[in-house]
C-alpha cells in the first residue's frame, strides 16, 4: 500500500486511467466485432459502411495510444482484407 500522500494519489490516478483505457479497448473490439458480423453475413455494402465507421474508432483509440499504432494499422488492413474477399453483393 502506498505510504505517502502523493504515492496514494498516483495510485488513485492510476485505478482510473486503468479503468478509461480498458474501456476504451473494449469500444475497439466491438468496432472490429461488427465490422467481421457484417462480413459473415455476406452483405458487402453494410460490411464497407461498418469498417468507415470502425475505422475511425480505431484510429482514436491508437492516437490516444490506448494500442500502439502498428496494431491499429493490423486490424484496419487484415478487416479491410476480409471485405475486399467478399463476393460482390
Amino acid at each position: 500500500m502506498a505510504n505517502t500522500a502523493q504515492a496514494r494519489k498516483r495510485a488513485r490516478q492510476a485505478e482510473a486511467t486503468n479503468q478509461h483505457n480498458a474501456s476504451l479497448k473494449s469500444a475497439l473490439r466491438t468496432a472490429v466485432k461488427k465490422v467481421k458480423k457484417a462480413v459473415v453475413a455476406g452483405d458487402k455494402t453494410a460490411a464497407m459502411k461498418q469498417y468507415q465507421e470502425s475505422q475511425a474508432v480505431i484510429d482514436r483509440i491508437a492516437d490516444k495510444k490506448v494500442v500502439h499504432k502498428n496494431l491499429a494499422s493490423r486490424t484496419k488492413s487484415r478487416l479491410s482484407q476480409a471485405i475486399k474477399g467478399m463476393a460482390a453483393a
